[in-house]
């Protein structure tokens, strides 16, 4: 129930799950219901803002778990670790926990990123559409409800509903992300390219992650305990 739990926890750029990245160490429950999670990112040096929102993020998952009594969410080998752990255990909040150094909370970065995450699914949801001939005027005129039905498609909604966009049957397929309004027929050729080159962008980027992760703990193994 709690590895569940943490399957819904993503990477903020990435967009995938920290499960899937290898982000959790270990996971365990005692008889009692206490809940201890061990994390671990690809660098030392991760930005701090972005390994906060997991380990927030993470925490507030496991303790909404049924039978979860007491939580425990460490992240290990971090420059700001003892910031990020104690902040997320007190409910501190980011810019408690880095007072004097932070400018506020994390909503924009959060908002941010989910834009960047409709723009990748955008793009996997529209690449077949075009390579089998959709026109930039019938991708224009197309809705969510016509769109391939799929996992990238179910994907594309979440992430648009998280962020408050359309995301119903009869919405439009092209969205720009930070208003919620249609895409032009005249600009959906830049509006895919955009897309593209931002799903490449986080492809390339999760790889990376993939790689430096494995590198930095080849001598520890994955380490990762599921209940």
């Amino acid at each position: 129930m709690v590895l569940a739990a943490l399957e819904t926890v993503r990477d903020p750029e990435l967009d995938e799950p920290i499960t899937a990245l290898g982000f959790v160490r270990a996971c365990t429950v005692s008889a009692d219901g206490d809940a201890s999670v061990r994390l671990r990112l690809p660098t030392y040096f991760c930005a701090p803002n972005f390994a906060f929102l997991m380990v927030a993020d993470a925490y507030d998952a496991v303790c909404a778990v049924e039978g979860v009594r007491r939580t425990e969410v460490v992240l290990e080998d971090h420059f700001a670790a003892d910031a990020i752990n104690g902040g997320v255990a007190a409910r501190a909040g980011f810019a408690r926990s880095f007072e004097g150094q932070a400018r506020g909370e994390l909503d924009e970065l959060r908002a941010g990123f989910l834009r960047k995450a409709v723009l990748a699914g955008t793009d996997q949801v529209c690449r077949p559409l075009v390579r089998a001939g959709s026109t930039p005027e019938r991708l224009a005129e197309l809705t969510l409800g016509e769109a391939p039905a799929g996992r990238a498609l179910d994907r594309l909604r979440r992430r648009r509903a998280e962020l408050g966009l359309p995301a119903g049957d009869d919405a439009p397929l092209l969205i720009e992300p930070a208003t919620g309004l249609p895409v032009g027929a005249g600009q959906v050729p830049l509006h895919l390219r955009r897309a593209h080159t931002t799903r490449v962008g986080v492809e390339a980027n999760t790889g990376i992650c993939r790689g430096m992760l494995r590198h930095r703990y080849a001598d520890r193994g994955q380490g990762e305990e599921e209940l």
